[in-house]
């Protein structure tokens, strides 16, 4: 096999692979290989150059702390943001929100009337599903939505090198809806504006969470070729 077809069929696993792991054992990542996967996800593309992302990397006493305190706003209702959050998700974009949180139910064989199981569900967000690690991502203050995409891209390098190495990873909005107390916690100041986190570490694949898969869009939903 060439050395292209053996990138190509080594990318296509890694692609297939990744998910949205909601189950972790409690098993810590090493040091050297943490560093390792971070020095690799440096290599994610930016606009001119700029790399306009500032990580930080929770384990431990730390995340630990943020487990008890993230629940207890959380359940208080409030909230806060760095980025307003006023999304609508009409039509095809609710039908896959909802077909992506109704696969995820199922694999735990929750029903949809049973709300409150499903907010426990939910609120496993702020206990960062048990994982031994987590990352925040940040953009200083003065940059905006161009920079914000180069952060995204930051991101999915960084899940797909966890990926590649054996570890799971979960994006995760509703970590930026506690903007004060990730600041707070991580000694970060308002020069810096917090999007999400990233829960990480080894998949417990005997949790039956880790079951469900969600589907994507067929690309001729998706893509228009011109020629």
């Amino acid at each position: 096999m060439s050395k292209v077809n053996t990138l190509a069929s080594g990318m296509e696993s890694i692609l297939t692979e990744r998910r949205s792991v909601r189950a972790y054992m409690e098993k810590p990542i090493a040091q050297p290989l943490l560093e390792k996967i971070f020095t690799l996800a440096q290599k994610s593309p930016s606009n001119c150059n700029t790399q306009p992302w500032v990580v930080h990397v929770a384990s431990g006493e730390t995340l630990n702390a943020m487990r008890e305190a993230l629940p207890a706003q959380a359940k208080s209702g409030k909230t806060h943001l760095d980025f307003p959050y006023n999304i609508k998700y009409p039509g095809v974009y609710q039908d896959r929100q909802y077909d992506a949180a109704n696969q995820l139910y199922a694999s735990l064989g929750i029903k949809r009337e049973e709300k409150s199981r499903r907010q426990e569900v939910f609120m496993q967000n702020y206990q960062f599903f048990g994982a031994p690690h987590a990352v925040f991502l940040f953009l200083p203050a003065h940059f905006d939505l161009r920079e914000a995409v180069d952060v995204g891209m930051y991101a999915q390098t960084l899940m797909l090198t966890l990926a590649a190495h054996g570890l799971g990873s979960c994006p995760q909005t509703s970590l930026g809806f506690h903007a004060d107390i990730v600041k707070e916690m991580l000694g970060v100041d308002d020069s810096l504006n917090l999007l999400f986190g990233i829960s990480f570490g080894y998949p417990d694949n005997e949790n039956p969470v880790n079951n469900a898969r969600v589907g994507r869009a067929n690309i001729n939903d998706i893509v228009t070729f011109h020629q």
